[in-house]
């Protein structure tokens, strides 16, 4: 059971430690991931799950007992349907069972689509 500040985290280094080891192995894995594909991305807690901003949201991601939580936005799930189709996706988010290993390739080549779509949003303003 979390405690309130668990559930409060302050940083992306908290949120992932209220985890048990193997969640933890996996969300630390997919951090480095968005990290390298988005060098120039903000990290934070927003939604109370770890986020990257670049130029307004990019992505999130979160823990759950059964899975990891990967959060690009709507249009990603569209736009990555057959990359995707081996996995549980809703609008805007996509499942990782835990126990599985996790499409890194995936995740950055989804990052990366969203770097630009991000800049190319922010040129136009």
């Amino acid at each position: 059971m979390m405690t309130p500040d668990q559930l409060k985290p302050k940083n992306i280094d908290e949120y992932i430690a209220a985890f048990p080891k193997e969640t933890q192995v996996l969300l630390s894995s997919l951090r480095k991931t968005i990290g390298e594909a988005a060098p120039e991305a903000e990290e934070a807690i927003s939604y109370l799950m770890p986020t990257y901003k670049l130029k307004g949201n990019l992505v999130h991601f979160a823990g759950y007992q059964h899975h990891i939580g990967f959060y690009p936005g709507s249009g990603m799930t569209d736009h990555f349907k057959e990359e995707l189709s081996g996995y549980k996706t809703g609008k805007g988010s996509v499942q990782f069972p835990i126990g599985m290993p996790m499409p890194l390739d995936l995740v950055k080549e989804i990052v990366r689509f969203r770097v630009k779509e991000n800049l190319a949003k922010a040129k136009k303003k």
